[in-house]
């Protein structure tokens, strides 16, 4: 059987037309290898179409198209009919219904749908990473996150951090703690991506109360004692003195207010660009 050319032209990748033209010669007996597929993505002008047409003339091929921009497919349209192609548009007429149906135009701006991929990637990456360095897990996150929360015990370190990744940031948080050293690389790390959280002493004392309550422990334990708290947080600021990050007290904070807050910082300080 002769080789029947199907040319895929696209001003993305043309990963859509493609599919749709495999899925087409599925339900066919015995042709799959007789279909030679060609891609041509990322069509931009007009000179492009003019090349792809003339190809699908000396091959008598069938061209599919996805093209966004209404002018450039309306030239593909119209050499078409005049060259009488075998052709099928598959976004125009799809994109013609939608809008009367939505009542709006299309923005016509070519592979947005790969952009919301990456982002979507991005973000699956970033709650991985928040997941992987919590709690100051390894200290081999600090170099690679954008943020890094550090904090005593219940100052919301790990909802934060989450909330952020959600935002497509990757977080590490990092305990502080009187009886055990932070790691020295977060005293290496730039400080602008570092943020202290604060809490004032009052609030602490009862969190923790509350946080024992629900174990089913005591509320006199040692942790949730004043002098416990004061211990904490006073090494707390010498090792934020230490760091020279900035600080935010989240003490009458909810978690989202907190990290819109470290978002400002962060973006103020130009460290980073989500």
């Amino acid at each position: 059987m002769t080789k029947v050319k199907i040319i895929i032209a696209s001003d993305s990748v043309g990963e859509t037309a493609e599919l749709v033209a495999k899925a087409c010669i599925s339900q066919f007996k015995n042709v799959e290898s007789t279909a030679d597929i060609i891609r041509y993505p990322y069509i931009e002008t007009k000179q492009n179409i003019d090349e792809i047409i003339q190809m699908a003339k000396e091959n008598n091929s069938m061209i599919i198209y996805t093209l966004v921009r209404p002018d450039i497919r309306a030239y593909m349209a119209n050499l078409i009919n005049e060259n009488n192609l075998k052709s099928v548009d598959i976004m125009g007429p799809i994109m013609s219904m939608m809008e009367a149906t939505f009542q709006q135009q299309p923005i016509n701006e070519p592979g947005i749908v790969h952009k919301l991929d990456e982002d979507y990637f991005k973000k699956i990456e970033a709650m991985e990473f928040a997941v992987k360095y919590d709690d100051g897990k390894d200290p081999k996150g600090l170099p690679k996150a954008d943020i890094v929360l550090i904090g005593v015990s219940r100052t919301s370190k790990t909802p934060i951090s989450q909330y952020l990744a959600h935002k497509r940031y990757k977080v590490m948080n990092v305990p502080i703690v009187p009886e055990v050293n932070p790691p020295e690389m977060l005293f290496e790390i730039d400080p602008k991506k570092c943020i202290a959280l604060k809490i004032s002493s009052e609030k602490l004392n009862a969190i923790r109360k509350e946080r024992l309550k629900q174990l089913g422990l005591s509320d006199s334990a040692r942790y949730a004692t004043d002098t416990r708290i004061e211990e904490e947080l006073e090494y707390f600021n010498k090792i934020v003195d230490r760091i020279g990050c900035p600080v935010l007290d989240v003490s009458n904070k909810a978690i989202e207010e907190t990290a819109n807050n470290i978002i400002q910082i962060i973006e103020h300080n130009n460290f980073f660009s989500n």
